[in-house]
């Protein structure tokens, strides 16, 4: 894997939101459209929106489908534009009653607690963002078309995780609180106690307290629930090894 597709990667499995550009149409004409939405990332990578039919970017995706989402990876550079930013161009489709909804929403849902309370609104939906490209800039000298794959993770290969998540970070936040805030105070430097686990996949866990968030990498990418538990346990033995 190359260093920007690296980079570009964990840019988007730590984002929590986003700048979501659309085509709008304007006294006829159709014109850029630019709003702040909240995002969630599917084990695929897929982005996952969660967007209100009254909106004026939902309007916009009603006639044309193409998106453009800009995850900005700047936040603590003095300078802004040495830290990192990557712009994503893909279609975004809303999610009917599926299979994949009800995973969907659970995802996006851990990651942005309060919208549980408007997420059931007959005016909101859930959106899955098919990705395209992106282009990364990951500073100076650091700038790189990607394309989809590179951009996207077999889910396939770590499927039965995917079925076990839920179970994971429930099992985590209810038995091994103490755990999940070593994750985040000793090996994230991260303030605070009362942290929750708020998703994983192969390659990590999510964390969240408050309006704190927190990603922590695993040291290899994980294929199953098993290999997933022992990467957690070999975590906790090394955050209590730090003084």
């Amino acid at each position: 894997m190359s260093e920007a597709t690296d980079l570009a990667r964990r840019l988007m499995r730590r984002a929590d939101r986003a700048s979501l550009g659309v085509s709008f149409v304007d006294g006829g004409e159709r014109r850029p459209y630019v709003s702040l939405v909240l995002l969630a990332i599917d084990h695929d990578l897929a982005p996952i929106l969660l967007l209100s039919a009254l909106a004026e970017h939902s309007k916009a995706l009603a006639g044309d489908d193409r998106v453009s989402l800009l995850i900005d990876g700047t936040a603590g550079h003095e300078q802004p534009l040495t830290g990192p930013r990557l712009t994503l161009l893909g279609r975004a489709t809303k999610s009917a009653e599926n299979s994949n909804l009800p995973r969907l929403r659970a995802r996006y849902l851990a990651r942005h607690p309060d919208a549980a309370r408007y997420a059931d609104f007959k005016d909101f939906a859930f959106y899955r963002v098919a990705v395209e490209r992106g282009h990364l800039v990951g500073g100076f000298g650091m700038i790189d078309w990607l394309d989809r794959a590179a951009l996207s993770d077999d889910v396939a290969l770590g499927e039965s995780l995917v079925e076990a998540e839920p179970g994971i970070v429930e099992h985590m936040n209810q038995d091994h609180a103490d755990a999940v805030d070593l994750y985040a105070g000793r090996l994230l430097g991260l303030a605070g106690t009362g942290w929750h686990m708020t998703g994983i996949d192969r390659h990590g866990i999510d964390l969240r307290l408050g309006g704190s968030l927190g990603r922590l990498d695993f040291d290899q990418p994980v294929g199953d629930a098993a290999a997933a538990r022992a990467a957690l346990v070999s975590l906790v033995k090394k955050a209590r090894e730090i003084a």
